[in-house]
């Protein structure tokens, strides 16, 4: 297969942990041609969806040489066999205009992993609440005032952006309530941004787990991002040590219960974050930890998401 990777640059790749280069090596292993384009690249043109796109050579090095780039030429995007959209947040317009030309060029012929309107349509903290079965306490609002009762009712809660991520902007505030107008005011830029409010879940102690839905199967082991020190926060962009470990019963539920689901709404990679018996987060955009869990447990993570990635070509 020829296979397009819409990327960040490769050169800011920290290749002993990134899941796109884990995706990369195990399709390059596989005989699959591998080509790349940042969202700038991406055009439409003449009436076709194109990118300015570079075949890339992995090198075998582990250092900023991993990979050898080919001049970039202009190639519609109908021409590749898929194209996997693996830039990461912040979600912002840019991001959002790069899903409508992304799906134009689906339109056109091309095969996008994820859709393009799956990933538009799926916000990673509000698509929590189609599985409230499945959450924790939670609020939605942009309202100081519910949010002020909402602190009063559950007395420990979380707040954070709709729009972060690596755990940017997450805040915990115990029972004392100290500086939660203050929180509120910045979070919500005083009431101009809709922001999350959930109970805080204590068990954040043992780890934010991203659990990984491929094709609609569940990957067996979660990745238990423990927070380390005073830190309230797991995600490994904040400092979380990442542990491998099988998923509990509770865990598995939560799992097939999601995967059939959102494997036809068109997303073949989802991260399931659950912190204890909750779910607190669906990751869509470019989901990461296959690295710390094959390293920790053997199980080869990207070759089942190349598996996937053969059959849904």
């Amino acid at each position: 297969m020829n296979i397009a990777f819409l990327t960040d640059p490769l050169d800011e790749f920290k290749i002993y942990k990134d899941t796109t280069f884990a995706m990369m090596q195990e399709a390059a292993r596989r005989g699959h041609s591998l080509f790349a384009f940042l969202p700038q690249d991406l055009a439409y043109a003449g009436g076709q969806v194109v990118a300015q796109v570079r075949r890339i050579h992995l090198t075998g090095d582990e250092g900023t040489g991993w990979y050898q780039a080919e001049q970039p030429a202009e190639r519609r995007l109908t021409e590749f066999d898929a194209v996997l959209q693996r830039k990461d947040p912040p979600f912002d317009m840019e991001y959002v205009y790069a899903t409508y030309l992304l799906e134009l060029a689906e339109q056109q012929g091309a095969r996008v992993f994820n859709k393009p309107a799956a990933i538009r349509d799926h916000n990673e903290k509000l698509s929590i609440v189609q599985f409230s079965q499945f959450t924790a306490p939670t609020l939605v609002t942009r309202d100081a005032a519910r949010l002020t009762r909402f602190h009063a009712e559950h007395q420990e809660i979380i707040l954070k952006p709709l729009d972060g991520m690596g755990g940017a902007g997450v805040f915990r505030v115990t029972a004392d309530g100290m500086n939660l107008g203050s929180i509120i005011e910045t979070l919500t830029m005083n009431g101009a941004r809709t922001i999350m409010a959930q109970r805080y879940i204590p068990e954040i102690k043992a780890g934010d787990k991203r659990i990984l839905l491929i094709g609609g199967n569940v990957v067996p082991y979660a990745l238990a991002r423990i927070p380390q020190g005073s830190e309230v926060r797991g995600n490994l962009a904040a400092g979380g040590v990442g542990v491998a470990q099988a998923l509990t019963a509770r865990d598995l539920e939560i799992a097939r219960t999601l995967a059939p689901i959102l494997a036809q709404r068109g997303l073949l990679l989802v991260g399931c974050d659950v912190i204890g018996d909750y779910l607190t987060e669906v990751n869509v955009t470019s989901p990461t930890c296959f690295q710390e869990i094959t390293k920790q447990t053997g199980f080869g993570v990207a070759a089942c998401f190349i598996d996937a990635l053969e059959q849904a070509v």
